[in-house]
């Protein structure tokens, strides 16, 4: 029998006898290797009876001497990537931690030449930076050969797969496992270049995993969440699945806080003025703050240090404030919210002061309700905006409705803080804009949403309706992306947000018709709600006893109650300058009248500047005022001008009736039965004092859209 032949017949006898008698079965294998000591089935059998028995040691010692003797053997490295399939994955199965204690009794140089060799053998990118990833991980020494070509082939990898976002497989194992690798290793000795291109990698990727779009089949909520982000998300977390990775792997815990460590370890690597570790974004803020002002004084290298130090920090103080910020006024943009109730808050002019910038010359003595002059008119202090901190404007916000109101203001003011910084010199303003042309930040919804408000706060209202026509393309390719109705849902909340703040600032540049255009188109898509409940939701919105400066903004939630109630003020706004105007307007004057109902008696004084404009006119024509007008203080008045006593004023209230009085010879019997129609009309308005105002003035815009447009200029 030949050699080949005795090998495979004492194998075989070997197999045979492990079921009955496996010491013998070793015998067997063990003589048989005394006999045959290069063969390699021999060795392999013996490692296979001890493995599947779960003998960590004695497998262990096997597979080192098949590793060793036989590197070439196909079988030998299925058998190692089995193994290190088990170290590259959290598994806790029973199997997969007898094989990691296998691996675990190598010796460590064998340990490092088996996972090198395994890194050979992939051909797969991703299984491969896996396979190198889990050496440098287990042997640091190695980082310094490894760690940057590694980092390199992933980001190669992204750039040929072609992806369409930074939050990839390959971004991913980059920026939280290879990086920390690279930037915590004494012995790494990188050029100032490639940190810098190193951060701004990282820095894209954890915004944009922060910042990603919710995912109807990527969110997973509720009692399964594990480690989440700050907030928003804070104490809930956000699970997500990356293409190439599994639901574990892709989950960043607190990416802010990575980051912000991160910016740490560069700046001191950078030897960046002033660095230290542990601070906060406003801390780095106020940092780079303090360097741009002798940053002009230094030489050129020492300007070019400084220029990458503060646009690197102030960027992501910015979108790390911007995010903060549009988080609060509209969550449902971003993975992981879950709160249902949450609806978009949106950034508008404050129209506190629509009814109190008219003086009244006269008051009606007549009446028996206490007029303004005894009433005392406080403010809520709700109303309050404590972080103007003395400069530019306020804004006003609920605190009832907005509990995180503080810390939301001051994110704004943050981003708005670091974008400033970043345009007060050219050459930051230049670099700026590199890092958001590599990141595509146009393209960046949420970032948008906080553009345009910041650009509303500077007061450019031109520049802000610019901002909020790319944000309607932007959700409209959103929605086509996703398939989803333009109408429905949340997307139909962030339509009407814009259309409401195209509103505010066509009325602040003076273009009340285009603002009145979309007022009603907001109002049609509204639900009139309680007027009750409103009006006791709104005790906020008093004007003050001391003047305003009438530049002030408001953030109002995204809903019916709160959002007709403005759209009805701010009608008021456009129409209140045309009727008080030295040429006589009655319908302006008469729409004026329909829209002080809302939160009377604020609108008091006013009304009563109207009825003194009557008067002086001697008559007033407006058919369209006992299909809208139900304020029974109101009706009194109009009922009292008719009188002796207040100037017989000729009233055209009725429909036709102006039509009946010029076609007609005025008679005692016609006049008589003029004054019956109005006496009765009168007398069905009074019922009508109990109807729901809101649910009145609603369809007054709707019923009256074409007239109301066409009343402005």
């Amino acid at each position: 029998m030949s050699a080949q032949g005795d090998c495979e017949f004492l194998v075989k006898r070997a197999r045979e006898l492990v079921p009955q008698d496996p010491y013998a079965a070793k015998a067997w294998l063990i003589t048989a290797r005394t006999l045959y000591p290069a063969d390699f089935n021999i060795q392999y059998e013996m490692y296979s009876i001890e493995r599947n028995a779960e003998r960590t040691a004695s497998a262990g010692r096997l597979l080192y001497d098949i590793f060793v003797n036989f590197p070439e053997q196909p079988v030998v490295w299925r058998e190692i990537a089995v193994i290190t399939a088990a170290l590259r994955n959290d598994s806790q199965d029973k199997h997969a931690q007898f094989l990691k204690g296998v691996f675990e009794t190598l010796p460590g140089p064998v340990q490092c030449k088996m996972l090198l060799k395994a890194t050979e053998q992939c051909f797969n990118t991703l299984e491969k930076a896996e396979m190198l990833l889990l050496l440098l991980k287990r042997f640091p020494e190695s980082v310094v050969q490894h760690g940057v070509s590694l980092g390199e082939s992933l980001l190669e990898a992204e750039t040929v797969e072609n992806l369409d976002t930074p939050v990839n497989c390959f971004r991913k194992l980059f920026v939280c496992d290879v990086l920390p690798l690279i930037l915590n290793n004494p012995n790494m000795c990188l050029p100032v270049s490639l940190l810098y291109k190193y951060m701004h990698k990282a820095a894209e990727f954890y915004i944009c995993y922060v910042t990603r779009e919710p995912s109807a089949d990527a969110q997973i909520q509720g009692s399964q969440e594990v480690g989440g982000l700050k907030s928003p998300g804070r104490g809930r977390s956000q699970r997500y699945v990356i293409d190439g990775l599994s639901e574990k792997s892709s989950v960043v815990t607190e990416p802010w806080d990575r980051l912000l460590e991160m910016v740490g370890v560069v700046g001191s690597l950078c030897d960046w003025q002033g660095e230290k570790a542990s601070r906060s974004y406003s801390e780095l803020l106020q940092r780079v703050s303090e360097l741009c002002r002798y940053m002009s004084a230094t030489d050129s290298e020492g300007f070019s240090r400084c220029c990458a130090q503060i646009v690197t920090c102030c960027t992501l103080v910015l979108f790390h404030s911007a995010f903060h910020y549009v988080s609060a006024v509209q969550p449902s943009l971003f993975q992981g919210h879950t709160s249902l109730s949450s609806c978009p808050w949106v950034l508008l002019e404050d129209l506190s002061g629509v009814y109190t910038d008219v003086e009244v010359e006269r008051k009606h003595t007549h009446k028996k309700r206490k007029l303004a002059d005894g009433r005392e008119k406080t403010m809520s202090s709700d109303d309050e905006d404590l972080l103007a901190k003395g400069r530019g404007r306020h804004i006003v916000v609920n605190k009832a409705e907005m509990p995180s109101w503080a810390e939301t203001l001051e994110h704004f003011r943050t981003a708005r803080e670091s974008w400033d910084l970043l345009h007060s010199h050219q050459s930051l303003e230049t670099e700026f804009a590199k890092i958001c042309s590599l990141w595509k930040t146009e393209i960046w919804m949420w970032f948008r949403i906080f553009l345009t408000d910041m650009i509303i706060y500077q007061g450019q209202y031109r520049k802000a309706l610019s901002s909020l026509g790319l944000m309607s393309s932007l959700q409209l390719q959103q929605n086509q992306n996703q398939n989803q109705n333009p109408l429905s849902g949340s997307s139909s909340l962030e339509t009407q947000r814009a259309i409401i703040q195209q509103a505010s600032c066509h009325y602040a540049l003076g273009e009340y018709r285009m603002a009145c255009e979309k007022l009603l188109e907001v109002v049609s898509g509204l639900m009139p709600q309680n007027h009750e409940a409103v009006k006791s939701s709104e005790e906020q919105r008093k004007p003050r006893s001391k003047t305003r400066r009438g530049n002030d903004l408001r953030l109002l939630p995204c809903t019916s109650k709160s959002i007709l109630p403005f759209c009805l003020q701010l009608m008021l706004a456009c129409f209140k300058l045309r009727a008080f105007t030295d040429n006589r307007d009655d319908l302006a004057l008469g729409h004026v009248i329909v829209l002080l109902q809302y939160d009377w008696p604020q609108g008091e004084n006013l009304f009563l500047k109207a009825v003194d404009k009557i008067c002086q006119q001697g008559s007033f024509q407006y058919e369209n005022f006992f299909n809208y007008v139900t304020n029974i203080d109101m009706l009194e008045e109009f009922a009292y001008l008719r009188t002796t006593e207040g100037g017989r004023v000729q009233l055209e209230l009725l429909p036709n009736q102006g039509m009946l009085i010029k076609h007609h010879t005025v008679t005692r019997g016609i006049t008589k039965g003029v004054k019956e129609d109005f006496r009765l009309a009168m007398e069905r308005q009074v019922s009508r004092c109990g109807e729901n105002l809101l649910t009145v003035l609603h369809r007054f815009c709707i019923n009256e859209k074409i007239i109301l447009v066409q009343s402005l200029p």
